[in-house]
């Protein structure tokens, strides 16, 4: 069987089989990252060594015929911003480019429990600051449809191992988009899921409130088989709630779906429109009702995720002071010194703006007029959703007002670059789930569909964009 065709079931079915084992499906996929990652650079390091003992252990238990976990011997990537203890985690940053971690974060932990495999950790825009996943203090990922354009970000490195069939799953963070941006770009599936459903222990905060760990995969089943294990109560984190998955099945006839209006305005790439519209048109061809609802707040929301994401990150990156941990500048005279420089020389160009940003909005004299005010737009965004789902029981919407661009092409532009989450900050404001699946194509470049849930109702998502097929 083709390294592309293998999903979670199938490499279960293989290995209880002994149709391969699990040390040779490990080493075809280290092997194929060998040779395919020097163009795409999806992966920031690969792990062989943790890979191969963890591979040995799943062998181990078909050997001694016990039961074997759910995800056992399931090749995957974790985004660079996650923790797994013992390995090195650098945010994509140079200020922790030595940076070993000290303990697993509660996802990798998890995985690890559920025999998965973990071949590397992916590239990603530096602290997940960025849409594009070139704010890499190391590499620029490309785009494995179009290798000169980006893959999205910041899970960029993520989406792009999944798409190149080097990593069967893979997990991103989402603050703004970071999961669903990618996934639309590469033409894969990734999953924003419900902020507390799974825990961020172990993530390196970029903003508190909206960071949330999610999965990519190429099927929307493998994203469901990965969630369900993912999720739940974590005591590490005070913000992850009980979760039970709801394992329901849903019936498409009937089912309410809206459409918001203000997702379909000027300035979206004709290609993109008709590809949504046409996969919106096909839920309507299998029985279910198409509403066209408002959500007025959205205009206001990418400001107001512009000034709540690096107000939380100025106060979240405060702790890389050139002390405690990480990156250290030698030439200085003063410990005020050490801060300033190992700051200016560790953090790159996007970090250092986010960070100014957020200082400015929490500086005195501003917090009411601006920081205080984006919440205030935020509990607005919030109650556009919860009237709207009152009338409906998904939303659907497109994940990026364009195709894939030519690296280098907003490079230059930071407001043009944030306009490319345009449509998928609200979710993370209001807290929602959301996944996006390929719905089509255009010169080879993937389109990407975004279905929205009402909180923790990621079963209904699920089932809905499984039903697209």
């Amino acid at each position: 069987m083709e390294i592309k065709e293998l999903t979670i079931s199938l490499i279960r079915e293989g290995l209880i089989k002994k149709e391969f084992s699990t040390v040779e499906l490990t080493k075809s996929f280290l092997e194929r990252i060998d040779k395919e990652d020097k163009e795409i650079s999806s992966y920031l390091f690969v792990l062989p060594e943790l890979a191969i003992l963890q591979a040995k252990k799943v062998d181990e238990m078909i050997f001694e015929k016990k039961e074997l976990p759910i995800l056992a011997g399931v090749p995957c990537a974790i985004k660079d911003n996650m923790m797994i203890k013992g390995e090195k985690c650098t945010a994509a940053s140079k200020i922790l480019e030595n940076y070993s971690a000290p303990y697993s974060a509660t996802v990798v932990e998890k995985l690890e429990k559920e025999g998965a495999i973990f071949l590397g950790k992916t590239n990603l825009d530096e602290f997940a600051m960025g849409s594009s996943t070139e704010n890499s203090a190391f590499k620029i990922t490309k785009n494995p449809h179009d290798k000169t354009r980006v893959p999205g970000g910041s899970s960029g490195g993520s989406a792009a191992a999944v798409a190149a069939d080097l990593a069967v799953f893979s997990l991103g963070s989402d603050t703004g988009g970071s999961i669903r941006l990618p996934a639309s770009f590469c033409g894969v599936a990734g999953l924003k899921p419900t902020y507390g459903a799974v825990s961020r222990y172990g993530l390196i905060a970029f903003a508190s409130s909206l960071d949330q760990i999610g999965p990519f995969a190429k099927t929307v089943e493998d994203i469901e088989t990965v969630f369900k294990v993912i999720s739940g109560k974590d005591p590490m984190d005070s913000t992850s709630v009980p979760f039970q998955y709801n394992q329901s099945k849903i019936n498409i006839k009937g089912m309410k779906i809206g459409v918001p209006k203000e997702y379909f305005v000027e300035g979206m790439e004709k290609e993109v429109e008709e590809a949504v519209k046409s996969a919106i048109k096909k839920y309507e061809d299998m029985g279910a009702e198409i509403k066209e609802i408002s959500l007025p707040n959205t205009k206001y929301a990418l400001p107001a995720y512009y000034i709540i994401s690096p107000s939380e990150a100025s106060a979240n990156l405060a702790r890389f002071d050139g002390i405690r941990y990480g990156f250290s500048a030698e030439n200085a005279d003063s410990l005020l010194d050490v801060y300033l420089k190992s700051k200016g020389e560790g953090f790159g160009p996007e970090v250092r703006r986010r960070i100014m940003i957020g200082t400015y909005a929490l500086s005195s004299g501003y917090y009411d007029a601006y920081y205080l005010k984006a919440q205030k737009v935020r509990t607005l965004v919030k109650e556009d959703f919860k009237k709207a789902f009152e009338k409906v029981d998904v939303l659907m919407t497109p994940a990026s007002p364009t195709l894939p661009f030519k690296i280098g092409e907003k490079a230059d532009d930071p407001l043009s670059m944030y306009l490319s989450d345009i449509y998928t900050v609200s979710v993370n404001l209001a807290g929602l789930p959301a996944i996006v699946l390929p719905v089509g194509e255009s010169n080879g470049l993937p389109i990407g569909l975004q279905i929205i849930g009402k909180p923790f109702e990621e079963n209904i998502i699920l089932q809905t964009a499984k039903i697209y097929g």
